[in-house]
């Protein structure tokens, strides 16, 4: 398969392609199923999770599939509350006083494995399972983050947490996973190795699959996320993939300004063309975008960028 080629640094032809965020509003499909049900309720109901998992790939026939699921959702497994509204509601928020006496209830993650057993008899594509970056959960978890011991115990429980249920995920049948430590690019250059580096190193050395790391501003920290010697990064579009390619070696995913998708399609064919020859030839590349599809992305922008894709005959 092209994306697990890719990831292995052996795929000839064309590139790989999916999309970060590829399962969700800019989908009429997907806008009917939540017309029915909550988002807890999409998240936490392995059939509904698994249908949203699989539009898009009925729809465009991307070439890897990503569990519909949320970083937020492993916080009721570490004993908080979690609700949805526009975005995800967690209490009690966690301090350097209450978090420890917070209680973990694993089984709360047992729907997220089930969502990919699920998937996984109706895919004949990868799929790829994910958690968030323990910084990034910690930013939704936390009423205000605290630097120190405290906030390093604190992501180092986190990090427990998601490799459970990455674990989980893999033993339900993903064939890879993806981190995704979205708000990293907050933190300083030492507060970055800390709270960001070190539980990221953590999860990726406990789980058996290859690991893609994302976070915003990856392109200009690429170096340093290679260092930690995951199957792939995956970079935003701060810095032209192939000054990235000389510098980092591994698989590289990216790296497409999702606003592109809002241009007329001959402009994103145009784009995507320039992005494909670019990285013409090599062998470790997957097509997909510096961050995720935003709601209202046209559906004739996507399907133009697939097919510029799959004209390709290396």
């Amino acid at each position: 398969m092209k994306f697990i080629d890719a990831l292995n640094g052996c795929n000839r032809g064309a590139p790989p392609v999916w999309l970060m965020r590829q399962a969700g509003r800019y989908l009429p499909e997907y806008q009917a199923l939540r017309a029915r049900h909550s988002l807890r309720e999409m998240f936490f109901t392995p059939k509904l999770a698994a249908e949203a998992t699989l539009q898009p790939i009925r729809r465009f026939g991307f070439d890897a599939a990503i569990l519909f699921s949320d970083i937020t959702a492993i916080a009721p497994a570490m004993g908080f509350a979690l609700e949805f509204r526009e975005g995800p509601t967690v209490f009690p928020f966690a301090t350097s006083e209450n978090w420890r006496s917070l209680k973990q209830d694993l089984g709360a993650l047992d729907p997220i494995a089930e969502a990919v057993l699920l998937t996984k008899k109706q895919l004949d594509i990868p799929l790829i399972g994910f958690c968030g970056g323990p910084f990034t959960i910690a930013t939704y978890l936390a009423k205000k983050t605290w630097g120190g011991q405290d906030f390093s115990a604190f992501l180092d429980l986190i990090a427990d947490v998601c490799i459970l249920s990455l674990q989980r995920q893999i033993a339900a049948g993903v064939d890879a996973v993806q981190i995704f430590d979205s708000w990293a690019n907050l933190l300083n250059d030492e507060e970055f190795e800390e709270y960001s580096l070190k539980p990221l190193k953590k999860i990726a050395e406990s789980v058996d699959k290859p690991v893609i790391l994302f976070m915003r501003g990856s392109a200009k920290r690429a170096e340093k996320l290679a260092a930690l010697k995951p199957a792939a990064i995956s970079v935003d579009w701060e810095l032209p993939i192939s000054e990235i390619r000389r510098n980092v070696k591994i698989p590289l995913q990216g790296n497409i300004n999702p606003d592109l998708l809002f241009s007329p399609a001959d402009q994103v064919r145009r784009e995507v063309r320039t992005l494909l020859d670019e990285m013409q030839g090599d062998p470790a590349f997957i097509v997909n975008l510096g961050h995720g599809v935003k709601p209202g992305t046209p559906l004739e922008a996507i399907e133009a960028l697939v097919e510029e894709v799959r004209k390709l005959n290396y």
